[in-house]
């Protein structure tokens, strides 16, 4: 565990937060490229600033050791990590913070917090990391219920069973990223599964959002890693058989993953696992045109290749966030098996093929304990860890730095970003707040890329949350309008709702609401996530 303290209102350690050279010399970088910006400087409140309520409900005897009313504790819990959950508290503006905390020791803890809540028509909200960004741990959840308790499943953190043969481990839903792997390194093996949150989310919070992990092709999302789920729900224990793969009808591990904790609380999964990766190359590739990337990028993904690392930035994310002045793909490949100097060499020849070009050669590592560095790839990696440290302090200085997330195939691609471009500039013609867009890839596959939209805009103190809210909603329009999905793998929460139903087939909703019903019948599960209370 780490011995750093995290921060209450924002993201991370609060020993890491920006400060000093590296605050003005961001905020000198922002108004380089956006003149004008009011940049000036604001301290997060004191806590005695959001005024929050007494809670309106107590934990029974049995249940008091596990439940904390703590004011810091409960607005802890009570906002994610998106700008507007930081803006917000910023502002001292939480109106929606739980009425206890409740933290399970173990999986029979759970079903007593769940037969209590049922019962007392408490509405329950499962909390891992905090690291939600679409709403999914605020306690949004109308005025039908009695109270509100914050489930924070991270004391259940450890790896229960490794099984070498299968090379697979049974480990607990509340293990934060680093504890998992810290754990299973002395057998040798990784989950392999490192999203921008993983230092400070759990493996319950990837189960039940459905995230992506950092690598870009070949297994990116946590379901692909998944043998089998444990989930106490209100009407019962399920638990999902561990196989390889099956044709048994539907699979209910589908129907659990991406659940958001609609259903009820995952406690433990069976995963699989991988060797340690020993072999390792990477590479920075320049493109005069960011079209060119993208052709390159679709060459590699329909290749065989499968490359670890397959991130393309466009001109304007490459120079704020590696400083180069071109297009940018970030290339990498490992292996614990081979060495994958062939590997990279025919993806730069694709590369070439498409008028990529390098700065200096790829770098090569055959090293258990060394990631292999390139130039801007390292730059834009360092600067990628930094990124949600960087937002909060802009976000103080009234800018609105926030990104949007989706997936399209191939042939959509160009009109989808065409579409999202300009929706986003009108928006923030509309609310008064100049800006630029930025675009990467985060993932790709052989039918298409999953786009990652950037938003840097000169906001105004105490108006930004609602100029960021009407730059959001133009650019969902705009991804649902052009055949992208809402959410690639930040979820749906709360925020992301009204272009899920629109995503969403009617008869599917009638079937999960059907679902939900026998599994939830009091529907005290994350009411308002997925489907209304």
């Amino acid at each position: 565990m780490s011995s750093k303290n995290r921060s209450w209102w924002g993201w991370g350690h609060v020993e890491d937060a920006v400060v000093g050279a590296e605050r003005t010399a961001l905020r000198d970088r922002v108004a380089g490229f956006l003149p004008g910006s009011e940049l000036a400087d604001h301290e997060p409140p004191p806590i005695e600033a959001f005024g929050v309520d007494a809670p309106r409900i107590a934990a029974p005897d049995s249940l008091g050791a596990l439940a904390s009313a703590d004011v810091r504790d409960r607005l802890a819990h009570g906002h994610g990590q998106a700008f507007r959950d930081v803006a917000r508290t910023l502002l001292a503006d939480l109106p929606h913070v739980p009425d206890l905390v409740v933290r399970p020791e173990s999986e029979d803890d759970v079903v007593r917090v769940l037969d209590w809540c049922s019962d007392a028509r408490v509405a329950v909200i499962p909390f891992g990391g905090g690291t939600s960004v679409v709403g999914g741990v605020e306690p949004r959840v109308g005025d039908d219920y009695r109270g509100t308790v914050s489930l924070d499943l991270t004391r259940l953190d450890r790896v229960l069973e490794v099984d070498p043969t299968s090379r697979a481990a049974r480990i607990q839903a509340g293990a934060l990223g680093p504890d998992l792997e810290e754990q299973l390194r002395p057998s040798g093996h990784t989950l392999r599964f490192f999203p921008q949150s993983f230092e400070f989310s759990t493996l319950g919070g990837w189960l039940a959002t459905r995230a992506g992990g950092h690598y870009a092709t070949l297994l990116p999302h946590i379901d692909d890693l998944t043998s089998s789920m444990r989930v106490v729900t209100p009407a019962g224990v399920l638990e999902t058989r561990r196989l390889p793969g099956s044709g048994a009808g539907p699979s209910p591990d589908r129907m659990l993953l991406g659940s958001e904790g609609s259903l009820g609380i995952i406690t433990e999964a069976w995963m699989r696992l991988q060797h340690r990766p020993r072999w390792r190359a990477a590479a920075s590739v320049g493109f005069a045109e960011f079209d060119d990337g993208v052709a390159a990028v679709r060459a590699l993904s329909q290749s065989g290749l499968y490359p670890a690392n397959c991130r393309l930035l466009d001109p304007v994310e490459a120079f704020i966030n590696a400083g180069a002045s071109s297009a940018v793909l970030v290339l990498g490949f490992e292996s614990a098996d081979h060495p994958v100097d062939a590997s990279m060499e025919r993806a730069l020849e694709l590369c070439r093929d498409h008028g990529g070009t390098l700065d200096e050669p790829a770098a090569y590592t055959d090293s258990a304990e060394q990631v292999a560095r390139s130039g801007a790839a390292d730059t834009w990696r360092s600067s990628f860890l930094r990124m949600p440290y960087q937002r909060d302090a802009l976000a103080a200085h009234a800018m609105i730095v926030e990104t949007f997330e989706t997936a399209c195939t191939w042939d959509r691609f160009d009109a989808l970003r065409s579409a999202v471009d300009s929706a986003a500039q009108e928006a923030m013609r509309d609310v008064g707040a100049p800006g630029v867009v930025t675009c990467r890839f985060t993932h790709v596959y052989p039918d298409g890329p999953a786009p990652y939209f950037g938003i840097f805009a000169a906001g105004r103190w105490g108006d930004s949350v609602r100029q960021w809210d009407h730059i959001k909603a133009a650019v969902s329009d705009a991804i649902i309008a052009n055949a992208g999905t809402i959410t690639h793998h930040h979820a749906v929460g709360r925020d992301h709702r009204p272009w899920y139903d629109q995503q969403r087939p009617d008869l599917f909703a009638t079937a999960f609401r059907a679902g939900k019903a026998a599994l939830d019948p009091a529907g005290i599960m994350n009411p308002g996530v997925l489907l209304d209370p």
